[in-house]
């Protein structure tokens, strides 16, 4: 069977839990594009928490009441680079508690009933019209109600991260955490609606750019400024009223510059030019801002891209590591995979097999 490129799940391994027998299932409502890309089906608490735990975060699955008999898990999902739709269904009434999210962001949306969620002693809700959203690293308890699944926004907290910093043009200080209670009856939603119906789209149609290899960056990072400039964090503020410290509005031009021309063979001296400064006042910018030079941040951004492009191929597109490596500047090889390795802890190859 050919590889589709939404087959690549990243934190968990369908082949080993989709489990084709379901006496007790029924048609429950899965969003047509998921419907082809079952991640596990399972009727056993123990394994669904273990499974949900590959998935999200691990956690504890309590269920309420007398509705063993009519437990039944089952999780759909696509991952794309660093964002993930998934749609999990519990089936009955349930509380998953978390003793630490895993390192991602992810927007719970119901598609029915409601979640009530606990964390750090306050609780809210969350329905058809009120989504919660789950930063890094911290403790929660979601009680489910009987039928209650939801469709949920999975964003990698390092990718988000990397997205942020280039907004700010500047190294993040502190993990990004958000408000938890999204309202989705807002006007300002419905940038974050059109987000998520973009990316179902593409999923959905086998022709889509996405399912051809591309535009998968751009998506992305629609989903990331959707949610940062929509849902309140401690970094909000900054977004929407950026300070107006001395340099960083050259670095954040530099750094659109350098985003704008990865491919080809700049210099620092074609950075200062563009954002017109001196050499020397445009590094020390890079490193007051980003602790690091504009050549070696230039660097990093096309080892991403690079690592991007071999992780998005499957065998048909007839990639190569050094067609890779040269489209994105490195012209030694040897060179490239010494770096490649040095940042990622493998070597490229092992990134194109995978």
């Amino acid at each position: 069977m050919s590889m589709s490129r939404l087959d690549k799940l990243g934190f968990i391994d369908a082949r080993r839990t989709v489990n084709p027998v379901r006496p007790r299932a029924r048609s429950r409502g899965i969003p047509p594009a998921l419907e082809g890309h079952e991640i596990f089906y399972t009727e056993d608490v123990d394994e669904a928490s273990d499974l949900v735990g590959q998935a999200l975060s691990p956690n504890r699955l309590t269920l309420h009441g007398l509705d063993s008999k009519r437990f039944a898990a089952s999780l759909h999902g696509v991952r794309l680079r660093d964002v993930s739709m998934l749609y999990l269904d519990l089936r009955v009434a349930v509380t998953l508690q978390i003793a630490a999210t895993g390192p991602y962001v992810a927007v719970h949306m119901p598609m029915n009933g409601r979640a009530v969620c606990t964390r750090n002693g306050r609780e809210f809700e969350g329905n058809t019209t009120r989504a919660i959203v789950t930063s890094p690293g911290q403790a929660l308890a979601m009680r489910f109600d009987y039928d209650s699944p939801q469709l949920i926004i999975r964003i990698e907290q390092e990718a988000l991260d990397r997205y942020l910093a280039r907004l700010l043009g500047r190294t993040l200080t502190r993990p990004i955490v958000f408000e938890p209670e999204m309202d989705l009856t807002t006007d300002a939603a419905v940038r974050w609606y059109g987000a998520v119906q973009l990316l179902y789209a593409e999923v959905l149609h086998s022709g889509s750019l996405i399912q051809q290899g591309q535009g998968i960056g751009p998506l992305e990072e629609l989903i990331m400024s959707s949610l940062l400039f929509l849902q309140p964090s401690n970094y909000y503020e900054q977004l929407v009223h950026p300070q107006r410290r001395p340099g960083r509005p050259a670095v954040r031009k530099a750094l659109d510059f350098i985003e704008a021309h990865l491919r080809e063979p700049i210099t620092v001296n074609d950075i200062a030019r563009h954002v017109h400064m001196s050499v020397r006042a445009i590094q020390q910018g890079f490193r007051d801002e980003l602790g690091t030079t504009p050549m070696a941040y230039l660097r990093d951004r096309r080892l991403e891209r690079a690592r991007e492009e071999l992780a998005d191929a499957i065998p048909s597109d007839g990639v190569t590591v050094a067609d890779v490596a040269h489209r994105w500047g490195f012209t030694h090889l040897s060179n490239f995979a010494m770096l490649y390795r040095k940042r990622w802890g493998e070597s490229p190859s092992d990134t194109l097999r995978r």
